[in-house]
């Protein structure tokens, strides 16, 4: 029997308490964006700094980021071997709104192929998985490569201490290839390697008209409505066919190659899908790009947020002296947020009426990353995903954002491999998330199998 066989037959004897595992560490109510969570943050922290130590893995430490910590742990037995990093995040989101839940957020509960807790799928869950086959290698054998560990408490805020955190500490993290199983795949039946994410530039648009709100019967017609101002520039950013029209604003956007419309038309993900998933009445957009182009290798700009005069129950008859919006654009290579906001900037300047003034905030940010597929450790995971499926891996580019990718390829040089088994229905930042437990178990026999493809 091979050596990986041995581990994934330590593996599955061990499901039973591989599961209980993570329902302990789900219960830790590590809500990221909420300060009053500060305690069970370190208490996640904590926790999976202890399971690093009882599996094997040495120089397990909690580091300070000036934010929630990060953990940091260690095995480097193997000096002529690859290194590889492996990344986590122990933070969640929050469970609002508490009354859609079927199952308490924290208590996770199995049901069927199925387990229920916030945290299960993004991405304690994944975490798990990866330290699940580390582990089971550990316990049949000798490891045989190299392995560092970055588990933060950040990801769902935007990582905003991790770009200082690897200034600091580029030599310490220094890695052939990361795996980051903060992903997911298409279907169950469907493996998935994702080797691009697109960057976010986030703003707030505020619009100011009259010094108070006034009466709209008096004003109203006299004083140009700053809810209309607003709404009115929003809808001028795109024209008929759903193309941007901030100036300038595809001058940095890497075309689409022929090779990659090729590819990306191999994948599942067609029109009747994305109605499928979205409830959507009909799909928008771009009309010389598919949806599945739309959504990784073309930028966007979105509406997230509204906010003006009354919204409370009833009717009042108010003519608001202001306006917000918040705006967010998913970037592409090899947009930048700066440019963007120069652009957003721009447009504002010449369509904006008189009758108001403006700002415009920049709030977040977050980079872009391609993963070259051709490189050893996506071989290695390609060729993993194909011994436990039965099947190649689909590739694809991701319409979200996760910073840490961009941050460790520029910063450390080190590129990542994206997979997880998250599934586009487990329901990830809203009520009743939940895990696919049969992908789970085939991304640990999958993890296993890349750790002797790497040596």
């Amino acid at each position: 029997m091979s050596d990986a066989n041995k581990a994934i037959e330590y593996a599955r004897a061990n499901r039973e308490r591989f599961i209980k595992e993570l329902i302990e560490f789900v219960k830790i109510e590590s809500i990221s964006t909420n300060d009053d969570f500060k305690l069970q943050l370190v208490n996640a922290a904590e926790w999976a700094a202890a399971h690093l130590r009882k599996i094997g893995i040495e120089n397990v430490s909690l580091m300070d980021t000036g934010g929630h910590p990060i953990v940091y742990g260690d095995l480097l037995k193997k000096p002529n071997a690859p290194t590889v990093l492996i990344y986590g995040h122990y933070d969640v989101q929050p469970i609002d709104p508490i009354e859609l839940w079927e199952t308490p957020p924290f208590d996770a509960t199995v049901k069927g192929d199925y387990i229920f807790a916030r945290g299960t799928s993004d991405m304690k869950g994944q975490m798990m998985a990866t330290l699940n086959a580390v582990e089971s290698v550990m316990k049949t054998g000798d490891f045989p490569i190299n392995l560092k560990f970055l588990l933060e408490g950040e990801e769902e805020i935007g990582s905003q201490n991790m770009e200082a955190f690897l200034h600091k500490h580029a030599d310490m993290l220094k890695s052939d290839f990361c795996l980051n199983p903060d992903a997911g795949a298409i279907s169950a039946d469907e493996p998935t390697i994702t080797f691009g994410l697109r960057g976010l530039a986030y703003f707030e648009i505020h619009i100011n008209g009259p010094a108070q709100d006034l009466h709209s019967g008096l004003f109203g017609g006299a004083v140009h409505n700053p809810a209309q101002a607003l709404t009115e520039l929003i809808a001028a950013m795109h024209d008929a066919n759903g193309t941007i029209t901030l100036p300038n604003f595809y001058d940095s956007v890497r075309p689409v190659t022929d090779k990659e419309r090729e590819e990306t038309a191999k994948l599942p993900t067609t029109a009747e899908s994305y109605l499928q998933q979205t409830g959507a009445p009909a799909l928008w957009g771009e009309k010389e790009y598919t949806p599945a182009l739309r959504t990784g290798a073309r930028p966007t700009l979105e509406v997230n947020g509204l906010l003006s005069g009354w919204t409370g129950a009833g009717a009042k008859t108010v003519l608001p002296a202001k306006a917000m919006a918040k705006i967010s654009c998913r970037l592409v290579p090899d947009q930048s947020p700066a440019e963007v906001h120069r652009q957003l900037v721009k447009f504002m300047e010449m369509n904006a009426p008189k009758t108001i003034t403006w700002e415009v905030k920049a709030l977040h940010e977050s980079p872009w990353a391609i993963t070259d597929v051709n490189t050893n450790g996506i071989r290695a995971l390609a060729a993993a995903m194909e011994t436990v499926w039965g099947r190649q891996p689909l590739y694809r580019r991701e319409g979200g954002s996760i910073g840490v990718v961009a941050m460790l390829q520029n910063i450390c040089g080190v590129e990542s491999g994206l997979v997880g088994g998250s599934l586009p229905d487990d329901n990830i930042h809203s009520p009743n998330e939940r895990m696919h437990l049969p992908t789970w178990y085939k991304n640990i026999d999958a993890f296993i199998h890349f750790f002797f493809n790497m040596k």
